[in-house]
């Protein structure tokens, strides 16, 4: 079943100073499987992050539509836009986005605390997740007491806190150091292998690697995808470094 459909998504924008357009993205169509995990990759300036926005709702395409398990994101209400996203989608940042004012048990707290949640609720969802996130000992401490590795698991609990349909990652591991990045993508693995829905976009071949499937941006188009199949992380690793000499170097288009 689709959870995620992009259908010829365009995005036009228009300069403040000159008024030319630009074209971020010309024409966008690709579908997310419950239970996927898809990366998306792309040169600087290829349109991956306008995509990530538009997807995750915060913009909107200038023409095509993007549908959350058939729903069209278009059609929800401006006012109910925020609720939509808290009780649809779990973000995960490069730069973690905790507020240091509060512990790291409330950062993860604040997506049910917004949504109404009783304490009791949290506390039975918060649990089971801290575990196998390997951040029980540390819920009490702030952001500013712990490495950037701590804060990125904090973040991942709060993105799935809220048990939300799909996961999308901006640049998860950007922040971190190798052993914290293996140790991201070693989640990233295990949640989706319990059967949550990740898309990540990502500049790196190594996070890349970890996905079932990875899609290529170029010119605002998908350019390529690849799927692992039987392929190892190593072989994954090197199919995506294929694909990206290729698009630094202006080859043909696959479909």
């Amino acid at each position: 079943m689709a959870i995620l459909e992009a259908k010829g998504v365009q995005k036009i924008y228009t300069t403040r100073f000159d008024g030319n357009q630009v074209q971020a993205l010309s024409n966008v169509s690709f579908t997310v499987e419950q239970g996927e995990y898809v990366a998306i990759m792309g040169e600087s300036g290829s349109g991956k992050t306008t995509l990530l926005n538009i997807l995750a709702a915060l913009d909107k395409p200038t023409a095509g539509e993007v549908l959350l398990e058939g729903r069209r994101l278009a059609s929800v209400k401006e006012r109910e836009i925020s609720a939509f996203r808290r009780d649809n989608l779990g973000f995960v940042f490069q730069d973690f986005n905790l507020l240091d004012t509060f512990t790291l048990k409330d950062n993860i707290f604040l997506p049910l605390v917004l949504a109404g949640k009783s304490y009791k609720e949290m506390n039975r969802r918060l649990q089971p997740i801290a575990k196998k996130l390997g951040i029980s000992e540390l819920l009490a401490k702030y952001p500013y007491e712990v490495s950037g590795g701590q804060k990125q698991r904090a973040a991942v609990a709060r993105a799935l806190v809220a048990e939300p349909k799909l996961v999308l990652a901006d640049e998860p591991t950007g922040a971190l150091d190798s052993k914290s990045t293996d140790d991201l993508l070693r989640i990233f693995n295990e949640i989706n292998r319990d059967g949550q829905t990740i898309l990540m976009v990502t500049h790196s071949a190594k996070a890349a690697s970890h996905a079932g499937r990875v899609l290529f941006i170029k010119d605002g188009e998908v350019f390529h995808q690849i799927y692992r199949g039987n392929s190892s992380n190593e072989q994954m690793y090197q199919k995506i470094s294929d694909i990206l000499t290729l698009l630094a170097t202006g080859g043909d288009r696959h479909e």
